[in-house]
């Protein structure tokens, strides 16, 4: 191999990353806020003390969703993202009585 085939491999590489932190960076909030979706959806369906279950589930939506990001966003990235969702969700759940009625279905007297 050629030199300046092996710096047009390096400048090629270097491109496709570049893409791909561009895309991440790029869809970042959109994916965090389809995320709080998600996880409200994942809670609703799965209930309480299905933990794992609710993160797989998410993980499956949101490759079917953002098949691109999910292909080279590591997953321990997309689990801490999961986790800010879920404080969001929570506090939801906390304060707005009809989100919390549609995510576990109790109505609180």
């Amino acid at each position: 191999m050629q030199t300046s085939d092996i710096i047009a491999l390096i400048i090629g590489a270097a491109a496709g990353i570049g893409i791909i932190v561009y895309l991440i960076v790029n869809q970042k909030n959109k994916v965090i806020e389809w995320l709080k979706w998600a996880v409200a959806e994942a809670e609703k369906l799965l209930g309480g003390g299905t933990g794992q279950l609710k993160l797989r589930k998410v993980y499956d939506w949101f490759c079917e969703k953002f098949p691109v990001i999910s292909a080279v966003l590591p997953f321990k990235v997309f689990s801490a993202w999961v986790d800010a969702a879920l404080d969001v969700m929570n506090k939801w759940l906390e304060t707005n009585g009809r989100i919390e009625v549609y995510v576990t279905g109790k109505i609180h007297e």
